[in-house]
């Protein structure tokens, strides 16, 4: 199975100039294309840790370099061109008159038109990886790397309307690429954007401006750290904080910050949440908070070091005393619960595609197999991770290296799934290659940052 899965990636490979520079988001033979024949950032992210794990490194080097030249430059404000510093969602190799052309997509063909946020923010901790694994710090040194490191920064870390050190973020703008009730500050990107900024502060130079950077980084790191571990942390005990709030408090020194009503906290929370579990919940903002639990975001959390010790422990507690719901019949489902009835109507706009229990909308998603088992790993709770694995053994090859699975546990192929999806591919030898050998957890993970325990102190 190994063997087969390392053949259908190596022909998930294109090339420019004769030179691998990524690979399709999938070579499904019985659908149309569409956009899965291009090269997505954030689908590359496994690919590239399967080839770097492998001692692979020139395609990571090449797609690195490829996807540098598309950043946008533009620093003139055009509300229908990409901002600077924004990494394309995708590209691809076309030939024009005879010769090869590199396009990206910046959202101008996406459904609904969604810049991609969480590109950049991938690209960052790729380059990261890269260096890692070659021990090559000079090429993230060049002139060039810099300068897109610092683009990357000055759109992340813009003077904003804001008060918060999150960010901001409209729904469909990360790997949850439709409505789905996201919008304001999500955790996935709450959590990619600490991991991005934690790749910039060890990869850029103090030379050339680059002191001033770092200075910024290490705020945001520190405030980002303790305001997400501080505001979207949930277990019983929060649960208990939450239903006993005081509204409407004023004043600077007030436990409901957020102005958070205890009639929001959903019913069926109360009864699922274990007496040992946690994790960080989905969205916080203004007198809200997202209940529902999204794997990416808790586990790239552990991963990154933005959970603590204690709750990375807790948020894998979660997982095995809810297995049945949180992984099923195939690792890993996406968001928990599905949104339903009435609710679906308003907060998906009745899409079709995300029906209860699919595609984004409580789906099982098999790429998120590797971030499962690195969090196991990480947390030192590998029994875990080889059970998950054992699992996608079983059902992953017979069903064609599907992209997504429906119903409530998993147990169907995604209604529009596509097979031989490259990403799931890509994500089942990174779980493997992480069981073969922990090393690795080294690309993608970080240790406990010292500046955001102080801030929390």
């Amino acid at each position: 199975m190994i063997a087969e899965a390392w053949q259908a990636l190596e022909k998930s490979i294109f090339y420019m100039d004769g030179k691998p520079v990524g690979t399709v988001a999938a070579h499904d033979p019985e659908l149309d294309a569409l956009n899965y024949d291009q090269c997505f950032v954030r689908d590359f992210v496994p690919s590239a840790l399967a080839f770097l794990m492998k001692g692979e490194a020139e395609i990571v080097r090449n797609f690195l370099q490829t996807t540098l030249t598309l950043q946008s430059h533009d620093p003139h404000m055009d509300c229908f061109q990409p901002g600077a510093g924004l990494m394309p969602a995708s590209f691809k190799v076309e030939f024009i008159d005879g010769k090869e052309i590199l396009t990206g997509d910046f959202g101008e063909y996406a459904i609904a038109r969604v810049p991609p946020v969480d590109s950049s923010l991938w690209w960052l901790i790729l380059l990261r990886a890269y260096v890692k694994a070659t021990g090559d710090l000079a090429f993230a040194r060049q002139s060039e790397f810099q300068q897109g490191i610092k683009l990357i920064l000055d759109l992340c870390l813009i003077p904003r309307f804001e008060m918060y050190p999150t960010m901001l973020v409209p729904d469909g703008a990360f790997m949850i690429d439709r409505r789905m009730g996201v919008y304001g500050y999500p955790l996935e990107i709450q959590v990619l954007f600490y991991g991005a900024l934690r790749s910039a502060q060890e990869l850029l130079i103090p030379e050339n401006g680059g002191k001033q950077y770092l200075y910024d980084v290490k705020q945001r790191i520190a405030t980002l750290g303790y305001h997400v571990r501080e505001y979207y942390w949930l277990d019983l005990q929060r649960l208990n904080e939450i239903y006993r709030y005081k509204e409407e408090e004023f004043g600077k020194e007030v436990a409901n910050k957020f102005n958070i009503y205890s009639e929001s906290i959903p019913l069926w929370l109360t009864e699922w949440l274990p007496e040992t579990g946690g994790y960080l919940a989905g969205n916080l903002g203004p007198g809200r908070i997202d209940f529902r639990f999204f794997a990416l975001g808790n586990l790239m959390a552990i991963l990154v070091s933005l959970a603590s010790e204690k709750e990375s422990q807790q948020i894998m507690d979660l997982f095995a005393h809810r297995w049945h719901d949180l992984i099923g019949y195939m690792p890993v489902k996406i968001c928990f619960p599905a949104v339903e009835g009435l609710e679906w109507r308003i907060v998906t706009g009745c899409d079709p595609k995300n029906i209860p229990w699919s595609y984004h909308n409580g789906g099982n998603w098999p790429v998120l197999l590797w971030m499962f088992a690195a969090a196991a790993q990480k947390s030192g709770r590998k029994e875990l991770a080889e059970k998950a694995i054992a699992i996608a053994q079983q059902r992953l090859s017979v069903d064609k290296w599907a992209e997504y699975y429906d119903s409530k546990n998993g147990r169907l192929i995604g209604k529009e799934a596509r097979t031989l999806q490259t990403w799931t591919i890509a994500g089942f030898l990174v779980a493997q290659q992480l069981m073969d050998n922990p090393a690795y957890l080294e690309l993608i993970s970080f240790e406990e940052n010292a500046e955001q325990i102080k801030c929390a102190v």
